[in-house]
């Protein structure tokens, strides 16, 4: 059953003592599908580019598929190391992917549902940085 939700998208990036936070939010998609919820959303740039997201999120991984304007196909796995390519008009970017921890609760009834996943990042092979995406989700009043 799919239903329209309200996601508050959270990532902060910590590099050298530096800290950036991006937030957005979105009206989106949320349905499940055996043991996998799926969320998805669209969001614009500044210069008015689309850019759609697709969130798979099992229970052992969590893959997270942009596409627009720019593309990535990113997933999370405990404590694995997963690589893809960033693309976007300036060029591709190699990035290397290492999940330090991986939380998820469902969305019910009861309660808005979370995802927060701790990771570090290296692109093209420079110094990791420390990444938190924290993913909320709550039911769209009607």
């Amino acid at each position: 059953m799919e239903q329209q939700v309200r996601i508050h998208l959270q990532t902060v990036i910590e590099d050298n003592g530096q800290q950036e936070t991006n937030s957005s939010k979105q009206i989106g998609k949320f349905y499940r599908k055996d043991k996998m919820d799926v969320i998805t959303f669209e969001e614009k740039t500044e210069d008015n580019h689309l850019i759609k997201s697709f969130i798979t999120i099992h229970p052992e991984k969590v893959n997270i598929k942009r596409s627009g304007i720019i593309s990535m196909n990113q997933q999370f796995r405990m404590e694995k190391v997963t690589e893809n390519v960033y693309t976007h008009p300036h060029g591709n970017i190699h990035m290397e992917t290492y999940t330090n921890s991986l939380y998820y609760q469902a969305m019910d009834i009861q309660q808005e549902g979370q995802l927060i996943i701790d990771y570090t990042v290296k692109l093209n092979g420079q110094q990791e940085r420390k990444h938190k995406l924290t993913l909320t989700i709550n039911k769209e009043d009607a």
